[in-house]
């Protein structure tokens, strides 16, 4: 039995992964791969990579190409979802905020420096023609960190995946004022190098797996049910979710990491562009 280590987010992205794992799936071809969540999203599964403490990634395609770029002995082996992320933008329920434009020179929640909230509050303030540079950020790793923050004032807004979020606007904890999806695909697959270089046809069996079941994912029966119960969500909104996502079974293409890279650049996210072969497998 070979074990890989995986991490991903607490959301309802990854429930393929655990129905794999539940089933029995992985073992079956020999593989014991243990599942950790990781609700301070990318920027910490970053330093996991770097450090060793895991060996597979479901990350947030910016936050991989950015850190990538910085050295992280990582590559992208394939997308995972295809489609954009949409981040909801949330301020506290009684918060003055009522446009997006009221945001321009206030603090943002993020969950850590390099996350995907930190590098979204570029892009969105880019998208709004803010200076980027004068963005503030108070850093509060987790959603409920988000929560104290935006309740006692010491951050303004805060950006997160909006279905995720949505029970905190349901009950009246936030209010969502904009939308901001991401221009490109949201949700790769990264491994490490040197894992890489010693299982690449563990890996390959991995994705094998992980594949054929997201390609026949919406269409488990009861699936929305599923999902709403498992990561309490409104029916309906996990309906709607469901009908804007995408996963994916493919490679990332030059592109596309060009485009990301070619943002971040012009954000002064990245010092400088690496190559496809530096990022992608």
């Amino acid at each position: 039995m070979k074990t890989i280590k995986i991490v991903g987010v607490p959301e309802h992205f990854n429930l393929p992964w655990h129905l794999c794992i539940e089933n029995g799936e992985f073992e079956k071809a020999g593989i014991d791969l243990q599942w950790t969540d990781v609700p301070e999203g990318t920027g910490k599964m970053c330093q996991m990579l770097r450090e060793g403490e895991t060996d597979i990634a479901v990350i947030l395609t910016e936050g991989i190409v950015k850190d990538i770029v910085a050295g992280n002995p990582s590559k992208i082996v394939q997308i995972y979802v295809k489609s954009p992320l949409i981040w909801g933008i949330h301020v506290g329920a009684n918060a003055p905020y009522e446009t997006l434009s009221d945001l321009e020179n206030t603090t943002a929640a993020i969950s850590r420096l390099g996350s995907g909230s930190h590098l979204m509050s570029f892009v969105n303030a880019q998208k709004n023609g803010w200076n980027t540079s004068d963005l503030q950020f108070e850093i509060v790793h987790t959603i409920e960190g988000a929560v104290t923050a935006l309740s006692c004032g010491t951050a303004d807004y805060f950006m997160w995946e909006r279905f995720m979020t949505k029970p905190l606007v349901d009950n009246g904890t936030f209010r969502r004022i904009a939308d901001c999806p991401t221009p490109w695909p949201c949700f790769v697959i990264a491994v490490r190098n040197e894992i890489l270089e010693k299982e690449m046809p563990v890996i390959s069996q991995i994705l094998e797996i992980i594949n054929a079941t997201t390609e026949e994912f919406k269409s488990i029966p009861s699936i929305d049910r599923t999902l709403a119960s498992k990561y309490n969500q409104k029916i309906e909104d996990i309906q709607e979710w469901l009908r804007v996502t995408h996963w994916s079974q493919k490679q990332i293409d030059k592109t596309t990491i060009e485009n990301v890279q070619n943002q971040l650049h012009t954000l002064n996210i990245i010092e400088k562009m690496a190559s496809y072969e530096t990022i992608v497998k």
